[in-house]
């Protein structure tokens, strides 16, 4: 694990082939087809020497949960594991990890059809008429949910009326996590730079780099498809937004490059935040030419 630009996908490549690895994605953008520049994707030739997982598996216009993300990566740690390897998880979406690894409740998947008829209702009688329904179907969400919150009310009233059940009877069916699985030895890393302003200064390089390998044209292709959007998951991948932005004509090219480097830095903050709150981590120095004998040593005792 570690905050972008931190140095991940070199040290899991020598981990991966030093262990006899086999590296599943935990990136919520590296799973997106024809998106290989803005995020910073494995290239080809770094993808030949460990075989890689849930990169490349979705159309930018489509959805992909965490669910699916836990189903798949479940699924890819027994395979591999058959195949007498091990699973190098690799990636900085911390929302996946903690659910693969602390379980998740396991809620029904977006509806647009209800979604839609819940709009039209609003849009008629007003979402306090709307919340007031919420709390005769599933009163402990309303409790919890403010009558003026629209995206939430519409959210559970949607899984009411699609499952027939009530989002609190759902939230309450959570799965367990691999690190309650008895069969699973999990060893848990965190690799960022110990001066945070290094962090920053590769961060805003990177973001350079990806601007001279043609950032703005690979985004200039995904627009010209038609199917895209900026209210997307794909299209509000951190960089994407401010391209996009760019070549609507809101800012000037510098302006653009400012605002993906801010909007990375951003990024790596929250993902300082999670790890610096995550329990069994063990942090490494992006820096220290010992990592991959110190994770070695200690997966092979």
């Amino acid at each position: 694990m570690g905050p972008t630009a931190s140095g991940k996908t070199g040290l899991s490549l020598d981990i991966g082939q030093r262990l006899n690895c086999e590296i599943i994605s935990v990136d919520s953008a590296l799973i997106y087809t024809n998106m290989d520049i803005g995020t910073a994707k494995p290239t080809a030739a770094e993808q030949a020497l460990v075989p890689h997982h849930l990169i490349d598996i979705v159309d930018p216009a489509d959805s992909y949960s965490v669910a699916d993300f836990c189903r798949d990566t479940k699924r890819l740690i027994g395979e591999i594991h058959q195949r007498g390897k091990i699973p190098l998880l690799v990636g900085g979406t911390m929302m996946y990890y903690n659910a693969l690894v602390h379980g998740i409740s396991e809620i029904p998947a977006a509806d647009p059809t209800i979604r839609d008829v819940l709009q039209k209702e609003a849009a008629e009688s007003g979402w306090a008429s709307l919340h007031a329904e919420l709390r005769q179907v599933d009163p402990q969400v309303a409790e919890r949910v403010h009558p003026n919150d629209p995206q939430r009310i519409g959210r559970a009233l949607e899984v009411f009326r699609s499952s027939g059940k009530p989002l609190s009877y759902w939230q309450a069916q959570k799965t367990l996590g691999i690190d309650a699985e008895a069969d699973i030895q999990l060893w848990q890393f965190a690799i960022a730079p110990s001066d945070r302003k290094v962090l920053h200064e590769r961060i805003a390089l990177r973001y350079d780099q990806m601007l001279a390998n043609g950032f703005v044209e690979e985004v200039m292709v995904l627009r010209a498809r038609g199917d895209l959007h900026l209210d997307l998951p794909s299209m509000r991948c951190v960089g994407y937004r401010q391209v996009w932005q760019y070549l609507d004509g809101e800012f000037d090219r510098q302006t653009m490059r400012e605002k993906g480097v801010i909007a990375t830095r951003q990024l790596a903050k929250r993902q300082h935040t999670w790890l610096n709150n995550w329990p069994k981590v063990q942090w490494l120095d992006t820096f220290d030419e010992e990592n991959s004998t110190k994770i070695v040593e200690m997966v092979t005792i």
